[in-house]
């Protein structure tokens, strides 16, 4: 997977290779997809259950 440097100086820092930070980058894209669905879908739903008279001010 991640190869470790074994420099003296460099306190075990992990180096990434180019489609292991790839694959990151993807996995971090699908998170936030799946974040913003949910924030919409929660959203969408709590209208949905309050009805439309809460989009319009009282007269």
């Amino acid at each position: 997977m991640s190869a470790i440097d074994r420099n003296p100086g460099s306190q075990g820092v992990v180096v990434l290779t180019a489609a292991q930070l790839k694959a990151r980058r993807q996995r971090n894209i699908a998170i936030g997809l799946a974040v913003a669905f949910l924030c919409a879908l929660f959203y969408a739903v709590t209208i949905a259950k309050l009805g439309p008279g809460v989009l319009q001010p009282p007269s």
